[in-house]
């Protein structure tokens, strides 16, 4: 019976990282790239459906059970202050009967890294690293902070931002043409 990987990749300046949720060795992808296993929250799965069905503009992850040397690369680069506007996305990987990789892996989700928290904890057998990553996608920049609807000028400038090759945004100027206008349904028959 076929199965599904859960993948993160994130790019980082010091290099990108990889991880699969769930435990044990590492995880081969079919282009031959490793991927770390590292343990997702509970919650986790449903935010990532939510942010794949584009139902949430933001993903919230809690990372546990990743090595020392991963855990090493991503305190360097938060103490360089690097990791904010990372690239991180989500991918999917068909396995086989053998869980085995089949094709190539789907990018899901993407978005930059809006904040990153490091959770330790100490026990009789070592310290315990959780990382808290927040990521935003490109409709997080539809939003503003108070809660003000974006005037067409603010639209275009974000529009910029996030798509700088597309022609100009002319959602916010279409819209209050749309108020005066009736939905009419098919008729059949």
């Amino acid at each position: 019976m076929s199965s599904l990987r859960i993948l993160c990749q994130v790019e980082l300046p010091s290099g990108t990282l990889r991880f699969w949720d769930g435990s044990g060795g590492p995880f081969i992808d079919s282009d031959g790239e490793i991927y770390r296993a590292c343990v997702l929250t509970e919650d986790a799965l449903a935010q990532i459906e939510a942010a794949i069905n584009a139902e949430a503009f933001t993903l919230s992850l809690v990372l546990s059970g990743i090595d020392e040397e991963a855990s090493n690369a991503i305190w360097e680069d938060y103490q360089d202050g690097n990791i904010v506007g990372s690239t991180f996305r989500v991918l999917l990987q068909k396995c086989d009967d053998l869980d085995q990789p089949t094709g190539a892996s789907i990018i899901k989700f993407t978005g930059t890294i809006s904040n990153l928290n490091f959770v330790d904890q100490a026990s009789d057998s070592g310290i315990n690293s959780s990382i808290q990553v927040d990521v935003a996608n490109r409709f997080t920049l539809r939003s503003v902070t108070n809660g003000a609807v974006l005037s067409d000028v603010d639209q275009r400038a974000r529009a910029k931002i996030s798509n700088p090759s597309a022609p100009d945004d002319k959602f916010c100027e279409r819209i209050p043409g749309l108020k005066d206008r009736t939905i009419r349904w098919p008729q059949w028959g």
